[in-house]
């Protein structure tokens, strides 16, 4: 609640008045690894309603769940390949083809089950590291057409190739390309066809086009995430006719935060629930930086020194170990398996 007063403060408060909140001088934490380490990247977001809604999620849901079938058909095929491969000794074709599944489908079930093997696992990272180094740029780049979208687990993203597109859009590949606005409107405004009130009818109408063709784009690119990234019981759980995200660090379940760009409205359109209006985002800082407004910060918890690297390179705080009141009777013996 500290975070939201101070979001509130700062971006929606009118006068001094409706401030809640005084200066940072001084922050005691409790369980302060929990709320500084694992909760640090956690962003506090204070977000409200749209005042409309455009999202054609569920125009675009069957599409692409043919396209991550299709995918994931792909995908199959390539763990046979690559197994083949590695059976008769083709180590770089079976790199190869380790590593168009994790692009194309990081999360398919043979593919983890293969990475349980050292020697794949060591190959699949071997393949990686050479195709990621600049001189490699163009064979990267035909792998990556050879699918229909790639997958980014990092960073969450996804992108559409050449085959998807045309898969989603036969024979129309353009339709996600998006116009250029600026060319578009140098050409309405030599137009000398058109009069004022026309050429402004006309731009209008481009911005549209690109605002629909936009939204397209980015309707599809998230219910991809939410297909190929988004696991459910694993990122969320649906209870109610609602999707409830689940904490990674903590295995609780968050109800009332909802993801971002649209990006919780795709899973809602995956699991079949009811979508909720969009919302937009008013304000928002994460708890590490929040806490770094403190002048002073210092905290409590049992378990600080396996994270006092941490604490010294993020914060710099030192931990300092409380030795017990009373002398320690418990006996650690060795651990046997």
């Amino acid at each position: 609640e500290f975070g939201f007063d101070y979001l509130r403060d700062n971006g929606m408060a009118s006068s001094k008045d409706e401030q809640v909140q005084r200066g940072h001088y001084l922050a005691i934490i409790d369980e302060v690894d929990s709320i500084l380490i694992d909760e640090a990247r956690t962003p506090l977001i204070i977000s409200g309603p749209t005042s409309q809604s455009t999202h054609q999620f569920d125009k675009y849901k069957a599409s692409v769940e043919a396209l991550v079938r299709r995918q994931t058909q792909l995908c199959t095929e390539l763990a046979a390949d690559a197994k083949k491969l590695l059976d008769e000794g083709d180590k770089d074709g079976a790199g190869r083809a380790l590593f168009k599944i994790k692009l194309g489908q990081p999360r398919n079930r043979l593919l983890m089950r293969y990475m349980e093997d050292p020697d794949m696992r060591r190959l699949l990272e071997k393949t990686e590291l050479s195709l990621y180094q600049d001189a490699q740029k163009k064979e990267l780049f035909v792998i990556k057409e050879e699918l229909y979208f790639t997958i980014d687990e990092k960073a969450h993203d996804a992108d559409l190739m050449e085959m998807g597109r045309e898969f989603l859009s036969p024979g129309d590949t353009e339709a996600f390309t998006l116009p250029d606005l600026g060319t578009l409107y140098a050409d309405i405004d030599t137009d000398l066809s058109l009069d004022d009130e026309q050429k402004a009818a006309a731009k209008e109408e481009a911005q549209v086009r690109m605002d629909s063709q936009a939204e397209k784009i980015h309707n599809i690119s998230q219910l991809l995430k939410a297909y190929c990234i988004f696991e459910k019981d694993v990122q969320y759980v649906v209870k109610d006719d609602k999707v409830i995200i689940v904490d990674e660090n903590t295995g609780r379940e968050m109800p009332g935060r909802r993801w971002s760009d649209g990006l919780h409205q795709a899973v809602e359109a995956k699991e079949g629930v009811s979508i909720e209006k969009e919302t937009q985002t008013f304000a928002t800082i994460t708890i590490q930086n929040y806490f770094r407004l403190y002048e002073k910060l210092a905290g409590m918890t049992g378990t600080a020194e396996t994270e006092a690297a941490e604490f010294h390179d993020i914060y710099r705080l030192d931990v300092l170990p409380i030795p017990t009141n009373a002398p320690n009777i418990r006996i650690d013996d060795n651990d046997q398996v």
